[in-house]
């Protein structure tokens, strides 16, 4: 429970999630890190729709842009909310040998 400009809200405050940086891998997988440290992996089959169909495009797909920490394509055209790739992401450690 919290409290925000005088109103109690019953769950728990959670900051907004931006995107900080992004990384193209290999098999339309994205390399993903948030401002809250994390980095995660993200399988772009995930995003389904008209609105992605410009994604399929290599020369779409693989120069994303991270606008207002937020995850874009084609000059902004494109975008997806930074909780909804945190939330259909996968967590990345990465191995150290």
């Amino acid at each position: 429970m919290y409290l925000k400009d005088g109103i109690v809200y019953g769950e728990q405050q959670v900051p907004s999630l931006k995107i900080s940086e992004v990384k193209v891998l290999p098999d339309r997988i994205l390399l993903i890190t948030f401002n809250n440290g994390e980095t995660r992996l993200f399988d772009m089959e995930e995003l389904s729709g008209p609105v992605f169909e410009p994604l399929k495009d290599p020369d779409v797909y693989l120069h994303p842009n991270i606008e207002y920490g937020i995850l874009t394509w084609k000059n902004g055209e494109i975008d997806c909310a930074p909780e909804y790739l945190y939330n259909h992401s996968y967590e990345y450690t990465m191995m150290v040998v």
